[in-house]
């Protein structure tokens, strides 16, 4: 995998009733490196109506994912396969208590393409919010297999 790389991050919420939230989708640039044997990813993050960006980094590998977003909105979310983990969710408008219960960790990693998918139980303020998500694809920007159509 070349440095370049374009990131696509695509979430899905399913509420109580397991009916399925509008999904939010990111598509940036952004630089890719592997260091023993883990994943990284560095980008930067606008919010519209905000100034401020949020820069983030995310390192991954078989089974485990950490987020850290400094900006905008901080935060070090960490995503370990049947276990909880806590964190403070700190936003424009104010700190929220983060709890997740990471339940599936897949990864695809080919010679320019990486695919992830992270299923996880969403708490805030210690109340169950949701079940989650998330769909990382990560290709080189010179592969050539890029398209915003999903």
């Amino acid at each position: 995998m070349e440095k370049n790389v374009i990131i696509t991050i695509r979430g899905l919420q399913f509420v109580q009733n397991d009916e399925e939230v509008e999904p939010v989708e990111v598509v940036t640039p952004g630089e890719y490196y592997k260091k023993n044997g883990q994943h990284y990813l560095l980008f930067e993050e606008s919010v519209e109506g905000f100034g401020e960006t949020t820069h983030n980094l995310m390192k991954f590998r078989k089974d485990h994912l950490e987020v850290r977003k400094k900006g905008l909105v901080n935060v070090h979310m960490v995503f370990e396969e049947n276990k909880k983990t806590l964190s403070y969710y700190q936003t424009p408008y104010g700190i929220m208590n983060m709890g997740i219960a990471a339940t599936r960790i897949q990864m695809d990693e080919q010679k320019d393409n990486i695919d992830v998918r992270v299923d996880y139980a969403l708490n805030l303020n210690e109340n169950y919010v949701a079940d989650c998500t998330i769909y990382m694809n990560v290709k080189s920007r010179d592969s050539g297999n890029f398209s915003l159509e999903s």
